[in-house]
């Protein structure tokens, strides 16, 4: 071998080492990896600050633990993974508060139509003793540890038609995702309710089995929802959020360090989630637009009157101390 060929094979292989070095460890590096499921899609955030999380985690509890995301129901719909978190199947879930809310009723008010004045109001409940409280309540009926809220998104109706009023309402079929207050919104302005399953929405929209659905305008924007709905109409009516659970069985084999570790690594995950949501919350209206879709702003006043009407009536699953509580945060 010439000399020259020796230092061009020297640094090829110092270069490859080199790559090696830097390369960021995968999670299956891990002693153990965590099953963290959701059903959102890859461009999300809530996804891609999830993905993220693993190499955080490995760091903290030097590679004991590592986490591999699971997108867009690929373990199951939301019902499936929540039961999955008390069965093993999976270890860490984002969840919507309604859908927790089917184990313990009372931390689904947060999920409620039209609880919170304001972003502002919404935050201040997650760091609120209230808040605290709930998620007590809900480990004590599950077994499994409510450990962070990313925001959602302000939840707005997409239709073929513009909704303006509680009127336009009247008769609308609009989809909803399988939880009981969900339906709230549509039956106080007087919609037609219907749950489909997340991944279905879109297929239902353009055959019509629906007329309309309701989504953050990320959400809407990242499911094509806008392909097949002309209108977006900006009733804002829940200000939205995921829990992220980890589940009962995985919480109790850790011990109390790691278990410090993982709640850092996913309250890090939410923070991400909410600052991209925000973000992108704040410049859609207008791509939306750009895009031929028509934005309707609203006066949400008549709506927010409707429901409020149904707050503490026979859909609540809070008492009322609890309702006081929330609406006296920020005040």
């Amino acid at each position: 071998m010439t000399n020259k060929l020796k230092q061009t094979t020297f640094l090829a292989a110092a270069g490859a080492v080199a790559v090696m070095s830097v390369a960021p460890a995968t999670a299956q590096e891990a002693d153990r990896v965590l099953k963290f499921a959701h059903v959102y899609e890859t461009s999300e955030p809530y996804h891609t600050c999830a993905v993220d999380a693993s190499a955080a985690l490995m760091e903290a509890t030097e590679n004991r633990y590592g986490i591999e995301v699971f997108p867009a129901s690929s373990l199951g719909k939301e019902v499936d993974i929540n039961e999955g978190l008390g069965l093993g199947t999976v270890d860490i879930i984002y969840t919507g508060q309604l859908f927790a809310g089917r184990a313990y009723g009372p931390i689904a008010i947060g999920g409620a139509p039209y609880m919170f004045r304001d972003y502002d109001h919404w935050e201040a409940f997650t760091q609120s003793d209230l808040f605290g409280e709930l998620s007590q309540g809900y480990t004590d009926a599950t077994g499994n540890h409510i450990v962070a809220m990313t925001y959602y998104g302000n939840r707005h109706v997409t239709s073929n038609k513009p909704i303006t009023s509680p009127a336009d309402m009247e008769g609308l079929k609009i989809r909803v995702p399988n939880a009981p207050l969900y339906m709230m919104f549509p039956e106080a302005t007087g919609g037609n309710p219907t749950p489909i399953a997340f991944a279905e929405v879109y297929l239902a929209l353009q055959q019509g089995t629906v007329d309309a659905q309701e989504n953050p305008l990320p959400t809407i924007q990242a499911k094509k929802f806008y392909e097949v709905q002309s209108n977006i109409n900006l009733t804002g009516h829940i200000t939205d959020a995921l829990l992220t659970i980890v589940g009962g069985p995985t919480w109790d084999s850790m011990d109390a360090a790691d278990q410090e570790a993982l709640v850092g690594v996913l309250e890090d995950t939410a923070a991400c989630a909410t600052d991209a949501i925000r973000t992108s919350e704040a410049e859609l209206a207008q791509w939306f637009r750009d895009q031929g879709v028509t934005v309707n702003e609203i006066d949400r006043g008549p709506f927010i009157e409707a429901v409020k009407a149904m707050h503490n009536g026979d859909m609540a699953t809070w008492d009322q101390d609890t309702y006081d509580k929330l609406q006296a945060i920020g005040q």
